[in-house]
């Protein structure tokens, strides 16, 4: 028998909270109901209170609702709850959580979900799923199920709603995988659509020289996804030959990592290759989100969804100067390979982002501001030909200290 959490702020949403409880346990599994509710006394007794919650994050509840500072209340929260799930997570008292909320409570329970590992079940019924989520769901696997309606009592479409999210975290939590015997040493790699084909190869080069590789997509998310494996331990060395969420980051794209993507493997001290995968396109939604402060530039519709905006010469001047700067800090082995004929299916010869004016002002200033003991690759190819991904698992297999 498993238990799952429900957590939630029991003062405006304890029946919504009580009724999936009873869901979970009309299926034959326990309910640890936290509450972190401020404002007014619980509707639902808890069996971990507001007050053991505050208490982790060093804060008093009744301060808190004297005062009747929502945000000051939601911070506090925020803080307290992820200590306390995550003890409960660690001692074995909980298999999987699950919360209601809107905004308040969607950033409390996210943060809780936050810092439980991948592959603990996590479910969050918000009103908040068709906006940005990325804030909310961080580096982590949580399933986000939009509310539709608010988060506001019982009704028609909340019970079908609220019983279906009952329903999820009931199925992840009896649906264990079975447990997958290996010892192979773990490398990360960083694709996007536009180097699938050079990921591809050097995956399969890797995995046959008797590594596992794990592939996270460069979207935002899976580069803090690949900085945060990095930062786990459990990685061998790194295979970051898309670097693209850089330019998000410098241009302001949608699809950014943050200020610090490019530095885990650095303080991990582990091998690394590094490209300049996707530096030529900047993302952007549909296109008449695109900001008007772009237009005239050169976009390409990657579908109806994404619009890809190529990069300019003094834009990849500056990622020149970032990408040196990241890599100068690298403790451990670390490659430069560049792919003299574009960096990209849509950057190659002939395609659309093809531009060896903007591809030399980013290879020459990176190869000017990187420290000389750094070594660098230069090929005469683009980054989805065979010998760009040969040449580039071959270098880091050679960095590693032995063969698996």
């Amino acid at each position: 028998m498993s238990t799952i959490a429900v957590l939630g702020t029991l003062d405006t949403k304890g029946a919504e909270h009580a009724y999936v409880a009873d869901l979970i346990r009309t299926r034959g599994h326990e309910v640890l109901i936290l509450d972190v509710g401020t404002l007014a006394p619980p509707t639902l007794t808890p069996h971990i209170p507001r007050e053991t919650i505050a208490a982790a994050a060093q804060a008093d509840p009744a301060q808190l609702a004297a005062r009747r500072d929502r945000g000051e209340a939601v911070t506090a929260m925020s803080r307290g709850a992820p200590i306390v799930v995550a003890q409960l997570a660690a001692e074995g008292r909980i298999h999987g959580i699950l919360s209601l909320g809107g905004g308040g409570g969607t950033a409390i329970a996210t943060a809780a979900m936050r810092a439980l590992p991948i592959g603990f079940p996590k479910v969050m019924v918000s009103t908040l799923v068709s906006g940005n989520v990325a804030p909310y769901v961080g580096a982590k696997d949580i399933v986000l199920i939009p509310a539709v309606v608010d988060v506001a009592g019982l009704n028609r479409i909340s019970r079908l709603l609220l019983a279906r999210a009952a329903g999820a975290i009931c199925g992840m939590v009896e649906s264990n995988p079975p447990p997958v015997a290996t010892d192979k040493p773990v490398i990360v790699a960083t694709q996007f659509g536009n180097t699938t084909p050079c990921i591809d190869r050097a995956r399969q080069r890797l995995e046959q020289a008797g590594y596992e590789v794990v592939v996270c997509a460069a979207t935002g998310s899976g580069g803090r996804t690949f900085e945060s494996l990095i930062e786990s331990g459990m990685v061998a060395a790194a295979l970051d030959l898309t670097t693209t969420e850089w330019a998000d980051e410098l241009v302001g794209g949608v699809l950014n990592a943050g200020p610090t993507r490019l530095e885990a493997a650095g303080r991990a001290g582990i091998p690394a290759v590094v490209s300049t995968g996707c530096l030529d396109m900047v993302n952007f939604g549909p296109p008449e989100t695109v900001p008007d402060r772009f237009r005239g530039r050169l976009f390409y519709p990657h579908n109806p969804q994404v619009t890809l905006m190529r990069t300019t010469p003094d834009e990849n001047t500056a990622l020149g100067r970032i990408l040196a700067e990241k890599l100068n800090a690298y403790r451990g082995p670390v490659t430069v390979v560049l792919p003299l004929r574009g960096g990209s299916l849509i950057g190659a010869p002939g395609g659309p982002f093809h531009d060896p004016e903007a591809d030399r002002a980013l290879y020459g200033t990176l190869k000017t501001h990187l420290d000389p003991r750094i070594a660098v690759r230069e090929l005469d190819c683009a980054i989805n030909d065979p010998l760009f991904a040969d040449t580039c698992a071959d270098l880091l297999l050679a960095a590693l200290p032995q063969s698996p």
